[in-house]
């Protein structure tokens, strides 16, 4: 047994850090039993030393074992946080919690607005995190699934009224479980398929998001009802999904696999709901005889037991027992719901429902006989959360977009150009940007439609593309609109891309007359990504909501157009700060040509789950977005890793999804008040200037013709290929260059060998400059810039806390890799350089003498993963030395293995892999 020293505090009253610490020792010290139990001597790699004696074999099970030290770690310091956060509401109350709509409205009850302002901001937005299958999730779900139980145990133990055995036997089921992941295969055997992602994203609505959304609802309605004495707001969360809709660059995700995807998310959510109505059905044992049954509830008890086809059968099982009766004809339509969804039947079904509408609506017949029978509290608590449920995930699950890229829609309209003036294949298209093009689409979609066009001549890729928008309108009447996102083109470079969609949409029947000239009823959002795509987007709206059609279809679709911008490419293309600075500037331009044309511009931000992605702080990074920039529905992208990160446990899911939506109304209440965000001039201009010198410094780094030779050899990029983390691959179209390399493995190779330039790289030299033509008044302003500009602090910080990571002697090791001296030197020499002066520049800014001492919470986590990490990185070093030079094709997989397991310990350590 693990001695009482180590063991959890068995007491409610242990501090959130104490009890953190506690944990990561017992489960530290579990972890050492069983690598003891099986290989003993992998003890002294745990102990920190090199391994290097060891094969590669048992290097590689002693990496595992590291990297499982990692996953430990997470889950203790997930479980501490959660129980800080519990003593400050028990002890200060939920108001001192910060990003918590108890604290949110008790800040805008104290800023006078009236109850009336904040229902309209809840009825006026719509928050919609949105998970995607991105590349960088390493952990298989048999691995989260364990992860979740540790969880557990750990609350569990967290008990005080276990007796010394009782305690003793969950520390041995602590211990096997621990025994179980460590026996577990960490690495996938072979890249997963786009089913099995599907399987993996739905698990998480499954183990937690189901009961955790209407949660956060409800605790929305409890602060406004503390504050402002009203409560049931609408309902203002929902969710999305790219997991078998994401076809850019994955020639995985098909129109089959799309159609799979729809059904098998209305089947989940469908699925749930009958669990819950089963088990609401169960617990409603209340007789007539000791209530007054209103006539309305008595009359829709009546039609539902007729309808049902069913009604004496059902009476007689449930005598005397009229909700309990009404509810068992509910989930008599559901299993009629799920029976036609699984015959792909949908909405056509002839007994089920027909909407998720149908389902509320009789839940609001059942709450108002409770009301009426006075039963209020019950149906408060019992039919309320199942209500909110339906309404958030429908049945529908999510809503799913599609996303293509511009190269592959233009290569479809290309043979429909073709195909319409009977040309063969090989007469060219007109240039996409030329005036020819363009009028040719306006006349396309200008001239009414005569029927379905014949494309059976049409080539494979161009079949497959306008197939996929057939499909959405195939499927749509039978899963419901609900079931789909936004149509999102991916590299929009100008305005003939966007029509091209529309165009599509039209060919298709996706228009709401015959004629497909009024409007488009399938949302088309258009995606820029790099530096110069963010400059062009402002001009490029404007003229596409000056056009009718386009003006129409955005009014009728509710008056919001959205409007995604990317965290990563725009990184890679221009560097952290320009990066930023320049998606801040596109926001701001475009809320302004949506005031002009009469319509809101809703902003989906593709964020990723690094920095260099874009994946910083939630609430920090809401409060950092422009001035009344959002408005009508916001959404982010939730990628791999930040997923489970977020998502696994019910408490932290709880948070996160509170979290996220509590601070993006605060924004919006804030918006136009003297204490929300608001320009500053002088603020914007120093903020242009420090991103030009930035962007021309990150420039000069990854335009050096030596670049790519140094970053394929000095870091793992090319073998991250070989880690089966992702369906899709890493370039886009197959190619070899820097400009196609996907942003993913950009940053998760930058960030393996410790250099990770794409969080830092520039910003020193925008810094020094700055100071260097401003001088001392310069130096002033950056300091108040520091103090009070949300954006500017933000990306300062986010760059300490990198550098807090960065690593140049692992670096320089890491440099050695590359074959020739002066490709090293040269770029090595660059990347120290430019970190000396960020480093320099930011302890001069923050006024501190080290690096994260701001974030004692940060450095500690630090604290108890950089060991392991650096220890981590040069047994990679070393087995990519070996990979790389051994012919032998046993011997090179013994290698590789090792290798891999490297790289997802790496990953695991610093809680992000791009």
């Amino acid at each position: 047994m693990v001695s009482d020293p180590i063991s959890v505090p068995a007491s409610a009253d242990a501090s959130g850090a104490a009890f953190s610490e506690k944990a990561i020792d017992l489960l530290f010290s579990l972890l050492r039993e069983v690598v003891e139990r099986h290989h003993p001597e992998l003890l002294p790699v745990l102990a920190g030393e090199s391994g290097n004696s060891l094969s590669p074999q048992m290097l590689g099970r002693a990496i595992q074992a590291q990297g499982i030290l990692f996953q430990l770690l997470s889950i203790a310091e997930q479980n501490g946080a959660m129980r800080k956060r519990r003593e400050i509401e028990r002890h200060q109350g939920r108001e001192s919690l910060p990003g918590t709509f108890a604290s949110v409205l008790a800040s805008a009850k104290k800023a006078g607005l009236s109850p009336e302002r904040v229902r309209e901001a809840f009825a006026g937005l719509k928050v919609r995190p949105v998970l995607t299958a991105h590349p960088t999730e390493a952990k298989r779900v048999t691995v989260l699934e364990r992860h979740r139980r540790i969880y557990r145990m750990l609350i569990e133990l967290e008990s005080p009224r276990w007796t010394p055995r009782e305690r003793h036997d969950l520390e041995d089921a602590l211990r096997n479980e621990i025994e179980l992941l460590w026996l577990t295969g960490e690495l996938r055997l072979e890249k997963p398929n786009v089913s099995q992602e599907i399987a993996w994203g739905l698990h998480f609505f499954n183990e937690t998001l189901f009961e955790v959304g209407p949660d956060v609802l409800a605790r929305a309605d409890e602060a406004m009802a503390q504050h402002f004495g009203e409560a049931d707001l609408p309902g203002f969360l929902e969710f999305g999904s790219w997991i078998g809709g994401d076809r850019d660059g994955n020639p995985f995700v098909t129109n089959a696999i799309t159609r799979g995807a729809l059904v098998e998310c209305r089947l989940a959510s469908l699925r749930r709901h009958r669990q819950s109505v089963l088990e609401l059905l169960r617990g409603l044992s209340v007789t007539e005889a000791s209530l007054v049954l209103s006539g309305d509830f008595r009359d829709a008890l009546m039609l539902a037991l007729e309808e049902s086809g069913e009604g004496n059968a059902i009476a007689a099982r449930n005598p005397g027992e009229p909700f309990r009766q009404f509810l068992v004809c509910v989930l008599g339509k559901l299993d009629d719901t799920i029976t036609c969804t699984q015959a792909e039947e949908g909405a056509a079904c002839r007994r089920g429902y027909e909407s998720a509408d149908r389902l509320i609506a009789d839940l609001r017949t059942l709450e108002a006989g409770l009301r009426d029978a006075k039963l209020g509290r019950i149906a408060d608590t019992e039919v309320v959360p199942l209500r909110r449920q339906i309404e958030m995930f429908r049945f529908s699950t999510v809503r799913l977009d599609v996303r293509e890229n511009s190269t592959r829609v233009t290569q479809t309209l290309e043979a429909l150009w073709r195909a319409s003036r009977g040309e063969p294949e090989d007469v060219p298209a007109p240039a996409q940007d030329s005036a020819e093009w363009r009028d040719w689409l306006l006349a396309e979609l200008a001239a009414p439609r005569a029927g379905v066009r014949d494309t059976s001549g049409l080539p494979a890729v161009a079949a497959e593309t306008l197939g996929l928008f057939r499909l959405i309108a195939d499927m749509r009447p039978r899963v419901g609109r609900e079931a789909f996102g936004s149509f999102i083109l991916s590299m929009t470079r100008n305005v003939s891309d966007v029509l091209g969609v529309y165009l599509l949409a039209k060919e298709a029947g996706l228009y709401a007359d015959p004629a497909g000239v009024e409007r488009c009823s399938l949302p088309i959002m258009p995606l820029f990504e790099t530096i110069d795509d963010l400059r062009r987007a402002p001009a490029i709206m404007r003229e596409l909501l000056a056009m009718p059609l386009i003006k129409r279809s955005v009014r009728a679709l509710g008056g919001v157009q959205e409007v995604m911008i990317g965290y990563s490419d725009s990184n890679k293309d221009g560097g952290f700060l320009s990066s930023n600075w320049e998606l801040f500037k596109a926001q701001q331009k475009l809320t302004a040509v949506g005031g002009e044309a009469g319509v809101k511009i809703a902003f989906f931000h593709g964020r990723g789950g690094s920095v260099s992605r874009g994946g910083v702080p939630a609430g920090r990074a809401i409060a950092a977005q422009p001035a009344g920039s959002i408005q009508g529905l916001f959404r982010l992208t939730e990628q791999g890793e930040v997923i489970s990160s977020k998502y696994a446990n019910k408490g932290t899911a709880a948070f996160n999804l509170e979290l996220l939506a509590a601070s993006v109304f605060d924004h919006a209440l804030k918006s136009g008040r003297a204490d929300g965000p608001h320009a500053v001039p002088e603020f914007d201009d120093a903020l242009e200037a420090l991103s030009g010198a930035a962007h021309a410094a990150y420039q000069n780094l990854i335009s050096n013709p030596a670049l790519v030779g140094y970053f394929q050899e000095a870091s793992p990029l090319e073998e991250i290929s070989l880690l089966n983390i992702g369906s899709r691959p890493a370039r886009r179209f197959g190619a070899k260059s820097l400009a196609e390399l996907r942003a993913i493995p950009w940053v998760f190779a930058w960030s393996q060998n410790r250099h990770i330039v794409t969080g830092w790289y520039g910003v020193g030299s925008s810094l020094a400059n700055f100071i260097g033509v401003r001088g001392a008044s310069g130096e002033a302003l950056l300091a108040r810039m520091f103090n009070e500009s949300p954006l500017f602090r933000l990306i300062v910080d986010e760059v300490e806390k990198t550098l807090a990571v960065v690593d140049l002697d692992i670096a320089r090791e890491y440099s050695q890799l590359v074959a020739d001296a002066g490709v090293r030197e040269e770029v090595f020499g660059m990347i120290a350089r430019e970190y000396d002066i960020t480093r320099t520049q930011i302890l001069r800014l923050s006024g501190t003498r080290g690096l994260a001492e701001r974030f004692p919470d940060y450095r500690q986590k630090l604290d108890h993963r950089l060991p392991v990490v650096n220890q981590v990185s040069r047994q990679q070093i070393s087995l990519l030395r070996a990979f790389r030079m051994t012919d032998d094709a046993a011997r090179k997989e013994e290698f590789r293995k090792a290798l891999l397991l490297s790289i997802n310990c790496v990953s695991a350590g610093f809680g992000a892999t791009g």
